[in-house]
């Protein structure tokens, strides 16, 4: 059984559930699935993997500081295993009418994961955009006024209040497509 290893860093948790429905999705397909969030958790050694996923949520334009740490810190063994890279950041969705939602894809796409991989000098198997969640009862008080504004718009486009103050730009069913073409790289 081919063994897979999802490492991430989520700073309010889109990330960490993305990687859980990743998880499943892998294992349903028959990989042996390892999850760790790389905030509570240090991993050691990844050569038993067959695969590696590394993802993150992104703020700010930046990615989470783990999951960085993390492809600085095995560059040259993943250069040399099978890897895929995910992202979540709500610049997949653009919030007016004025944004070319294609453009917006392609931008994030390329800044996020082509250019990430290129400067660890990674050739992904697979590379996944995938929106995020708006979470405005989680967030430091700052941001939270400069995200008040964003609040009309993602109603106006008709994201989905998922919990009071919780907004979800995530296809699911994308994730889980994702997932299952990551699975069959590995088991071909």
């Amino acid at each position: 059984m081919s063994k897979a290893l999802i490492v991430y860093g989520t700073r309010y948790g889109a990330t960490a559930s993305t990687s859980e429905d990743i998880a499943e999705t892998l294992s349903k397909e028959g990989l042996d699935v390892k999850v760790v969030n790389l905030k509570k958790d240090k991993v050691k050694d990844i050569n038993e993997y067959e695969l590696v996923i590394v993802g993150s949520g992104i703020q700010i334009h930046k990615w989470t500081k783990e999951p960085e740490k993390f492809l600085k810190k095995f560059q040259k063994e993943l250069a040399k295993q099978k890897v895929a890279l995910f992202v979540c950041c709500g610049s997949t969705e653009p919030l007016d009418d004025k944004t070319d939602k294609a453009k917006s894809i392609k931008n994030a796409r390329t800044k996020y994961l082509e250019e990430k991989a290129a400067k660890y000098n990674l050739q992904p198997v697979a590379l996944g955009l995938f929106g995020g969640v708006y979470n405005f009862n989680n967030v430091p008080w700052l941001f939270g006024k400069f995200m008040q504004s964003i609040k009309p718009q993602l109603e106006a486009a008709g994201v989905p209040q998922t919990e009071p103050g919780l907004y979800d730009t995530r296809d699911l069913n994308a994730i889980r497509n994702w997932a299952k073409e990551v699975a069959q790289t590995v088991q071909s």
